[in-house]
């Protein structure tokens, strides 16, 4: 009997939309569940090389939670290529600015870096309010 260990391939994986509701959810105990979804390890057919993951929404994303002091401390970095461009901006300036950025920092720090890191995070849209565009592809509720 021959052993051998099951290689997912393109044509066997199907895809599923979830929407996710940020509302009064920590933001990291979020963005670990997102980043588990969208590579797909909650799926048997897991295999670390092969996007197997699915397409996440996640809504109110301007309503998310962060512990302790971290919105006057936490500061996310940014810099313009030039000598003494870096920028920084505090988590609490940034929530006012572009919440959604918020969610998405901390789920592309999640996910590999490399080419199927970058393909992965194409499958994750976050929105402001509780409105999203994606209705075509009726997306399932995901309760964390």
């Amino acid at each position: 009997m021959k052993k051998y260990t099951y290689s997912a391939k393109p044509c066997d994986i199907q895809k599923k939309w979830w929407v996710v509701d940020a509302d009064g959810m920590v933001l990291g105990r979020l963005a670990t569940e997102i980043a588990s979804r969208l590579r797909g390890k909650h799926n048997p057919l897991f295999t670390p090389h092969v996007d197997t993951g699915d397409s996440v929404i996640v809504i109110n994303a301007e309503k998310v939670v962060l512990t302790g002091r971290k919105w006057d401390q936490k500061q996310y970095y940014r810099h313009s290529g030039y000598t003494g461009g870096l920028k920084s901006i505090t988590a609490g300036k940034l929530k006012d600015k572009r919440p959604e950025d918020l969610v998405r920092f901390a789920v592309k720090g999640m996910l590999p870096k490399n080419r199927l890191g970058r393909q992965l995070f194409k499958k994750l849209k976050v929105y402001k309010g509780d409105k999203h565009p994606h209705e075509a592809q009726q997306p399932t509720a995901l309760n964390l």
